[in-house]
């Protein structure tokens, strides 16, 4: 598949890394020389310089044969134009832009904008994104991360082990037999800033962070047994009223249970347009790193605090702050994934990466139709897939024992017939079952074969 990749940005360059690793034909396009430069440098790419909305541009990209465009520049005009111009000029297919402003996508969200006259087919929101996992997030407060699957039967968890887990320096194989009829299984371990695919015979140890895939039934049994506990979250700091806060708390006002949510803003004019869009949630004007104004919120005996300004300094900060002086919890939004080291040492209990969501949205619209859902892991470190098994696929009608997975890839559900079940060795694999499998980042390229999901992206 051949693929225009516009943005060679933290988005771009991301996406261009995975689909090169999945040997189709990519062109980065920027108006950045360096950046250009950075991706052809590191990744298996051709390279353009110069603004991809000009035809001559896209021309020299290969714009008359390609199959895809995904325009992911910084700007939202520049993005809407290049999939004007690649519809118009060059025919090109399949059309996904991202979009910030909230007037955008309004307009194409109430279909103000027709195909004919806005030909994009798929439009990624970052804030969009963002605010769901801000929102599931706390629905998870003992989870740093946590996305579902297989139509919200199965729960991928991020849990960080403490010294006082209950199977700490147990074998994993040992799990199964002290809770059978658990409905859950560790696919994935970061130690020491490494991820891996545990064996049976890996333990846990205090300060790993462990990723579980677990029936959406069994999540709390699963969180009591590695130490956690779900509490329930009534009320919530926000700090930060932009286009991701306001999208969380209009979302927390939509809730049939009476949640008590405060909102901090540094900007006035912010602050008077969150004021006037939210119904019951109180706007606080004023900077969320003052002592003074977060203990006006009641930071103290908040259940949790959401930083989401447009500042990671700010929020890593702010949520250290809000823990200090007696938050329950905290969640933190980072662009910069090398923060994300800091977040154990600082307390910080959760916190979302914009870069992550928005790839794994892009590369659910990108893959085959087959694959329902793809969630990026950590730094682009691993993928949790989620995909239809086709009759032609190689693991059609094989038991799990007898197909040939790459070590770092392991089946964490599986739904047959509407329903979820645990894989085991002897679990046999038929047409038709939606699996979940999760995968390290190298290992991506040969799960997708044995789904045989790069043969037809249309």
């Amino acid at each position: 598949m051949k693929v225009i990749i516009c943005g060679a940005g933290q988005v771009g360059w991301q996406i261009a890394r995975h689909l090169a690793g999945e040997q189709n034909d990519v062109t980065v396009v920027d108006n950045n020389p360096e950046l250009v430069r950075r991706a052809t440098d590191s990744l298996d790419v051709q390279g353009i310089s110069g603004f991809a909305s000009y035809p001559d541009i896209l021309e020299r990209a290969g714009a008359r044969d390609a199959d895809m465009i995904i325009a992911a520049t910084h700007s939202d005009e520049v993005n809407m134009v290049t999939c004007q111009v690649a519809h118009s000029v060059f025919s090109i297919r399949r059309k996904i832009a991202r979009l910030r402003s909230q007037s955008y996508l309004d307009a194409i969200y109430s279909d103000l904008y027709r195909r004919d006259h806005l030909p994009i087919d798929v439009v990624i929101s970052p804030e969009k994104e963002v605010a769901a996992a801000a929102l599931q997030r706390l629905a998870s407060p003992a989870s740093f991360d946590t996305e579902q699957f297989l139509n919200d039967q199965g729960t991928l968890m991020g849990i960080s082990i403490e010294a006082d887990c209950p199977v700490v320096n147990t074998p994993l194989r040992q799990l199964t037999d002290l809770f059978s009829t658990l409905r859950a299984i560790v696919v994935g371990v970061r130690r020491d800033g490494v991820m891996f695919v545990p064996s049976a015979k890996d333990q846990l140890f205090a300060g790993d962070d462990a990723y579980i895939f677990t029936h959406t039934d069994d999540v709390n049994r699963t969180l009591e047994i590695f130490g956690k506990h779900q509490t329930r979250q009534q009320r919530i700091v926000i700090i930060g009223g932009g286009n991701v806060g306001l999208a969380v708390a209009r979302a927390l006002e939509a809730k049939t249970e009476r949640l008590r949510v405060r909102m901090i803003e540094r900007t006035r004019e912010a602050a008077e347009a969150a004021a006037d869009a939210l119904d019951r949630t109180i706007v606080l004007h004023g900077d969320g790193l003052d002592a003074a104004l977060l203990d006006e919120a009641g930071i103290a005996t908040a259940d949790a605090v959401l930083a989401v300004t447009d500042d990671d300094k700010v929020n890593l900060l702010a949520s250290v702050r809000s823990k200090e002086m007696g938050c329950k919890m905290s969640i933190c939004l980072v662009n910069d994934p090398t923060l994300v080291p800091l977040m154990g040492p600082l307390d910080v209990d959760a916190w979302i990466n914009p870069r992550s969501t928005t790839v794994s949205s892009i590369l659910r619209h990108v893959r085959h139709g087959r694959v329902r859902g793809v969630y990026s892991i950590g730094d682009a470190e691993a993928e949790l897939i989620e995909a239809q098994v086709l009759s032609t696929s190689p693991m059609a009608g094989q038991k799990i024992r007898d197909i040939q997975f790459p070590e770092g890839a392991v089946v964490s559900g599986i739904s047959k017939n509407g329903k979820m079940i645990k894989p085991v060795a002897d679990t046999r694999i038929d047409d038709g079952d939606l699996v979940a499998i999760f995968a390290m980042a190298n290992d991506v390229p040969e799960v997708e074969r044995l789904l045989q999901v790069s043969i037809d992206f249309f």
